[in-house]
């Protein structure tokens, strides 16, 4: 379905002051516009001030029936006819004015498309996309010869054909049904393909062999016994999007290179028009559905702009949204969105022009043909009664030997991206209030219309990229606010958007429409899961009292499970104690008791000094009870600030009073892969207020509690050498322990297979006047014990 808006994105116009009536146009790079009348083609000025001004002319043997221009080579390519016969010149040396032509091939042309390396085929009801592949390396030699594939398609073909020859008559007539053939299926089409290199020496062709990629066929229409216009195709056209800014071995920018990222290809019929997306995959993306019939159509990365006999039309594509997710791989992630390239597409405007003939585009320019005087009138050389089929002979169309007054060629200048972004964000505002689709649709056309103008970065003058920029957060920050308003499947899209958008949690909450309808307050599913996201991953931003009371409010009305997993967040850190044991209270109330909410109350009652509740609350479980909360949630004990680990005041408050508890809570931490050992041996020192050289206590306990716990054989030699080296250096430096062991010689002799006896000599020593410190012998005893083992 295409939706209508009423938008702007044409601005002024000029008319080009050209010398004949023009047959055919076409834009010619970034800076020319020719015109082809009869025999002659004029080159007009399209840039800068000179915008309309004649630049050149020159004569061509023939009458022009086509012009294309290519980029690669600056060269004007020409299908012309004279005496009958056609012929393709290109015409590379235009820019000098002179007439001189490069080379003249003497073909049969058809309608066709090419960029880099992939050829597009349309007749008037077929499609055919080619790739072009590369010869063979080491210079092997290439034959140009058809393949076996290629004869069996062209007899299948010629039996297809003589089998409709043998059945046609009068009373009969053979239409093929319609065909749509992706990828290496579209070899079955049945057409006869043969890839020639015409006048080029061997060491210069650069394709060898092709790839088919897309075959489709239509089907005339049946319900009139005339051939009608209604069943040609027109319009074919190949769109690339370039990715820039390739880095070199040393890491230098080169902005001039440009890696095709995605190519596109268009064809509409008069009441239909197809876009095709054919790089890594071939599918089709869009269709089009014209509200009247269509003469031609020009795609561009932004739009796609169609005429008819009275109208310009213009409609979004989805070309932008479709190289997006070819060109990030962390698209439709939790970090990044973009619209769904199966959006409907929409019609941005229809413009009332009187006498349209035909189309033409370049870079932020329209070039209209229009004619007020009656078309020409199509002679038929066949009986109405048959249509047409692949022998049929074409229109014969009167071509008036005089051209009529009336007509005129235009350049309409189209407005700057960021103004008809604008004008749909304005447009937007009638949809606020409203939780439907309209306004989540036209918010992503106008996000898809920034990011498009963004990905032909290359043109834009650094003033327009950073407004542009500007544009794109903000479109993500409105379409996040969308999505956190509805409760849908998609409501997880708000945020990837908010985060793209560049806003803080804070001024997320702060867009939030607090009121309250009917006496309750509801939360959408969406500003649930952007919250939830944001609180758990350790964000540096601290909320303010009141927007954490906010929070802890929304997610007891919301998810009252996910209350104690709030409260442990660093952002919430300012909340008010009063108000977090509220909330806790209440779920003891509503009947939801958990050892989560203990700990939780726990850690609550601390920061309101309240000792006496705070042991009331760690004596309501036991030991074991108690480290499964923590492995529920660590942020009781660690938290992340700044990249860097910080032990809360719960986490040392155990230090002083439980701290075997604290040992055995984040050796179950490390168990269940919620904390790694780098970081568990940087979370002791910073709870201990060590330095990196120096080793406390508490973490020979957690070393020893590794050993007991009988972790993988991985770390033994590990966690061996750090206890020896810890005993050794004690000992030599007669320095006592910090804090009194958790375990003694003993209880690791009888927890744990890794320490071996003591020998009869250390008891000996040990038993002396001279080594009478009882820390002393502990560390000889345990580094006898250790050593035992590991020898």
């Amino acid at each position: 379905m295409v939706q209508l808006y009423n938008l702007h994105p044409f601005g002024s116009q000029q008319v080009v002051p050209c010398k004949l009536e023009p047959e055919r146009f076409c834009g010619g790079g970034r800076d020319a516009l020719f015109v082809a009348a009869g025999c002659k083609v004029e080159a007009f000025a399209v840039a800068g001030q000179e915008l309309c001004q004649p630049r050149c002319a020159f004569s061509t043997l023939g009458r022009v029936l086509r012009l294309a221009y290519s980029e690669a080579g600056d060269y004007l390519v020409a299908i012309e006819e004279k005496n009958k016969a056609t012929f393709l010149r290109a015409y590379v040396n235009w820019r000098s004015k002179r007439t001189e032509n490069s080379r003249v091939y003497n073909i049969t042309p058809v309608e066709i498309a090419f960029c880099v390396g992939y050829v597009a085929v349309m007749s008037d009801l077929e499609v055919l996309i080619l790739k072009l592949e590369p010869g063979p390396k080491n210079g092997e030699r290439v034959h140009h010869n058809p393949r076996k594939t290629n004869n069996r398609m062209r007899r299948t073909e010629e039996g297809i054909s003589n089998e409709i020859s043998q059945l046609e008559s009068d009373d009969f007539v053979i239409c093929q049904k319609p065909l749509e053939l992706l990828g290496e299926k579209s070899e079955q089409s049945g057409l006869s393909v043969t890839l020639e290199s015409t006048g080029l020496a061997d060491e210069k062709r650069k394709y060898s062999h092709f790839q088919h990629l897309l075959y489709r066929r239509f089907a005339p229409d049946i319900s009139s016994y005339v051939l009608s216009d209604d069943i040609k195709l027109h319009s074919l056209q190949l769109l690339p999007i370039y990715q820039t800014g390739s880095l070199t071995s040393d890491g230098k920018n080169l902005s001039q290179e440009k890696e095709l990222l995605s190519l596109f290809c268009f064809f509409s019929l008069p009441h239909v028009g197809y876009l095709y997306m054919v790089v890594k995959s071939v599918e089709l993306m869009s269709v089009y559905q014209y509200p009247e019939k269509s003469q031609q159509a020009v795609l561009t990365p932004q739009f796609l702009h169609v005429i008819t006999s009275n109208n310009l039309q213009c409609f979004t594509v989805r070309c932008s949204a479709a190289a997006a997710r070819e060109e990030d791989p962390y698209m439709d992630t939790t970090l990044k969105a973009c619209p769904p390239v199966s959006m409907d597409v929409c019609a941005l405007r229809i413009q009332l022009f009187i006498g349209l003939k035909a189309i033409c585009h370049f870079k932020n320019h329209i070039i209209l043909l229009t004619k007020a005087d009656p078309e020409a009138i199509p002679e038929r050389r066949q009986s109405p009664k048959r249509l047409l089929s692949r022998k049929d002979t074409s229109v014969k169309i009167k071509i008036p030997p005089v051209a009529e007054a009336g007509w005129n060629l235009y350049i309409v200048n189209t407005i700057s991206p960021v103004q008809l972004y604008k004008e749909m964000i304005d447009y937007s505002n009638t949809y606020k209030t409203v939780k439907t689709q309209s306004c989540i649709h036209l918010l992503s056309e106008a996000h898809l219309l920034v990011r498009a103008a963004l990905m032909d970065a290359s043109q834009l003058e650094p003033g327009e990229k950073a407004e542009l920029l500007e544009a794109f957060k903000e479109s993500c920050g409105h379409l996040g606010d969308c999505y956190s308003r509805l409760d849908s499947q998609h409501s997880h899209l708000t945020l990837p958007y908010y985060k793209m958008s560049g806003l803080s949690m804070a001024e997320v909450l702060a867009r939030m429409d607090w009121t309250v309808e009917d006496g309750l307050q509801k939360y959408e599913r969406g500003l649930i899961f952007y919250i939830n996201h944001s609180l758990y991953e350790n964000l540096d931003e601290e909320l303010s009292e009141e927007l954490a009371a906010k929070v802890v409010q929304m997610f007891y009305v919301a998810e009252p499970k996910q209350v104690p997993h709030i409260l442990c967040s660093p952002s919430m850190k300012n909340i008010n104690p009063l108000t977090a044991m509220s909330y806790l209270r209440k779920l003891d109330t509503s009947g939801f008791s958990s050892i989560l909410v203990t700990l939780t109350k726990a850690a609550v009652a601390l920061k309101m000094g309240d000792l006496d509740m705070h042991r009331n609350e760690m004596k309501s479980h036991s030991e074991m009870k108690l480290v499964c909360g923590f492995i529920l949630e660590p942020r009781l004990l660690i938290q992340q600030r700044k990249g860097q680990i910080v032990p809360t005041e719960l986490a040392l408050h155990l230090k002083e009073t439980q701290p075997g508890l604290l040992v055995a809570s984040v050796l179950g931490l490390q168990k269940n892969n919620k904390i790694g050992i780098e970081e568990a041996d940087s979370f002791f020192k910073m709870l201990c207020a060590k330095d990196e050289d120096t080793t406390p206590q508490l973490l020979v306990d957690f070393w020893e509690a590794q050993l007991v716990a009988c972790l993988p054989d991985v770390v033994l030699q590990e966690l061996f050498f750090k206890l020896t080296s810890q005993y050794i250096w004690r000992l030599s430096k007669r320095q006592p322990p910090d804090t009194t062991p958790l375990r003694t010689s003993e209880d690791l002799i009888n927890a744990c297979s890794h320490y071996g006896l003591i020998y009869p000599w250390v008891h000996i020593l040990i038993s002396s006047d001279s080594l009478a410190d009882k820390n002393y012998t502990e560390d000889l005893s345990k580094l006898q014990v250790s050593k035992n083992t590991s020898l």
